[in-house]
């Protein structure tokens, strides 16, 4: 995987856009040398939206409190 510096990816951007598709390869993009952004391919992008569907099952209530808001000092009007 190649990685390239963020100044230098300004500058080059439809030209390594242009690569990637063509070869595949996918390309870090660096700030001061720590990744930040990561260009992969359309078709890969395509596999990792979606992958995990029907792997998961939700079971109860996904939007109610974990705990019984009575118990919650601020809701008591408490403060700690």
């Amino acid at each position: 995987m190649k990685t390239i510096a963020a100044g230098k990816f300004k500058t080059q951007c439809l030209a390594i856009m242009d690569q990637v598709q063509a070869t595949g390869e996918s390309v870090v993009i660096t700030k001061r040398g720590i990744p930040v952004a990561k260009i992969v391919p359309a078709s890969a992008a395509s596999r990792i939206l979606g992958s995990m569907a029907n792997d998961f099952k939700i079971v109860g209530d996904i939007e109610a409190p974990a705990v019984p808001v009575g118990t919650w000092s601020a809701a008591r009007g408490h403060k700690q």
